[in-house]
């Protein structure tokens, strides 16, 4: 099994020209260790908890056998015959060696030596070429280049996958990868240093973070500039020790903690759906949870500034408005839409009401005065924040579309391009839409071979905005250079300017799988990727859109 559940584009610049290798000093195993300590106390409570349970389901089940005189237990009796071939009782009893002199393991260390370099090394003749500094120019990033970070699941491992868009030479590979804990939902960049004392930060500061929201409670934040890292540069959450230094060498030994499944105001105890960045006021991110209750994290402390409880079922889906700094949109699968002040927790914002569960809520990057919400059912709304119902039953929508036919998982407006909207549905469909005073238009709907989609989101960067990344089901991620649409083009040729807007093929850029696993999963997909030059795409210029 392999999928992509989130998928998130790092703007141009970004990135560290050339990534550092992850280096274990003696403050970085101390950090560690401290980590692997504490993670061990906890699968220690577990088991210990695991094992009490099944013995009280096996203690009245389990009954007593007298034999030669003493009385044991059934499974005692039968674990005793496995073990009889192996003759335990006498595994120290072997007979010493009669001849020849006693070798110690590891013979005698004492004389051994050693250097810090190995040109310091006599014995070392031949010493190191190049091949560092070309590792190391394999690993650059240039000004040109995208980030693009891919939430994964191969064979029921989880990991960060980052690739490299290198979009004048048509090109996308992994970079490096990032091992996870659990199965990862949602992903967000952050470009404020982690996991330091705010005191030696300063506020120009710039990072290149990357936020982890999983099936597990805790939020990790990895830094992408970093190769081969280990753990976290920071969690936020239950699992994350008492200090925000917690990684440095002064960690203090915390006590063993329960864990906690009542919703609280310091931690969430399920599973992490959103994540959402405030831009203006870098130092905070939002966190949604199926718990119910969305959280807001003050990132130089690593601790919860405030907790929210504005849904009465898990909160799939948040976004900070793009002026409005303290202004937050959540959707729910109680079904409401709600916009609230984070700056005042006590009081619930109005709420719009929806035809089934919320799948994503989004601000119109250009009209910030509207928003979208995708549901279950393939429907997009388009609401005005200026007209909020007094209850969700009487919301009254600007418009609302029957996109897909299936759930309109994911979705996003370009914020370079003013109207320009992209939908992905577990139909296997992308779809792009034309947003005008009057309605949306649909402009193409092509399959990508993604399967179902799960991720679809547009480059930020100006000289990239036509790029789109998509991925889904089936582990693959594509970037559609839009803009090689001949539709796309037509609808936006005032955006495109001085561009070619000849007729020439489409462009997607994806990493190719092995033949070998074409042939495990029956062949390409039935009008995938290997199919769009046969088959084209489906243009709906001219045809009537259900729009109501």
């Amino acid at each position: 099994m392999s999928m992509i559940t989130a998928s998130l584009w790092i703007p141009r610049g970004a990135a560290a020209a050339f990534p550092t290798k992850y280096d274990v000093d003696d403050g970085e195993l101390e950090r560690i260790s401290k980590l692997a300590k504490l993670q061990l106390d906890e699968a220690k409570e577990d088991l210990y908890q695991s094992k009490a349970s099944a013995h009280i389901e096996t203690e009245d089940e389990d009954s007593d056998v007298e034999e030669d005189g003493v009385v044991r237990s059934k499974s005692q009796i039968v674990t005793d015959d496995d073990l009889k071939e192996y003759d335990l009782e006498h595994y120290d009893s072997d007979a010493a060696a009669s001849e020849g002199e006693h070798m110690p393991m590891f013979g005698n260390t004492r004389s051994l030596a050693y250097h810090e370099s190995n040109a310091e090394d006599p014995y070392i003749t031949m010493q190191e070429s190049g091949e560092d500094d070309e590792e190391r120019n394999e690993l650059q990033i240039v000004a040109t280049d995208n980030m693009v970070v891919a939430a994964k699941v191969e064979d029921e491992v989880p990991y960060l996958e980052v690739y490299v868009y290198e979009d004048e030479a048509d090109n996308l590979y992994v970079h490096h990868d990032i091992m996870l804990p659990a199965i990862p939902l949602c992903v967000e960049w952050l470009d404020l240093p982690v996991g330091k004392d705010a005191n030696t930060i300063d506020e120009d500061s710039r990072g290149n973070y990357v936020a982890v929201g999983t099936m597990d409670p805790d939020i990790e934040l990895w830094d992408l500039d970093v190769i081969d890292s280990m753990y976290p540069n920071a969690v936020l959450g239950q699992g994350a020790p008492d200090h925000p230094q917690e990684l440095g060498p002064k960690l203090k030994k915390t006590k063993k903690r329960k864990k906690s499944r009542k919703a609280n105001d310091e931690y969430h105890v399920d599973a992490v759906l959103a994540l959402a960045s405030n831009r203006q006021h870098r130092n905070l991110l939002a966190s949604s949870s199926a718990d119910k209750t969305i959280k807001l994290w003050d990132l130089n402390t690593t601790k919860c500034a405030k907790s929210y409880s504005y849904h009465t079922d898990k909160v799939c889906s948040i976004a900070w408005h793009p002026r409005e700094s303290t202004a937050l949109l959540s959707g729910s699968y109680d079904r409401t839409v709600v916009a609230a002040d984070m700056r005042t927790p006590e009081v619930k914002g109005p709420a719009w009401g929806v035809e089934s569960d919320v799948e994503t809520v989004m601000w119109d990057p250009h009209s910030p005065s509207y928003f979208y919400a995708t549901t279950e059912n393939g429907m997009l709304h388009m609401n005005d924040i200026r007209n909020a119902p007094d209850k969700p039953e009487t919301s009254k929508a600007v418009w609302t579309l029957q996109a897909h036919d299936q759930a309109l998982s994911s979705m996003d407006a370009n914020s370079v391009i003013p109207g320009f909207l992209v939908t992905g549905s577990s139909d296997k469909e992308v779809k792009l839409w034309n947003v005008q005073p009057t309605g949306p238009s649909m402009i193409v709907s092509r399959n990508v071979g993604v399967g179902k989609v799960f991720s679809t989101k547009f480059a930020p960067d100006s000289e990239v905005a036509f790029r789109l990344a998509v991925a889904g089901s089936r582990g693959a991620l594509q970037v559609w250079d839009t803009s090689t649409n001949a539709g796309v083009r037509r609808a936006f040729e005032s955006r495109i300017g001085s561009m070619n807007t000849d007729s020439k093929e489409e462009r997607i850029i994806g990493i190719r799988e092995d033949s070998s696993d074409d042939e495990e999963k029956g062949g390409p997909e039935p009008g995938g990727y290997d199919e769009i030059a046969k088959n084209g795409c489906h243009s709906m210029d001219d045809d009537d859109n259900d729009l109501s």
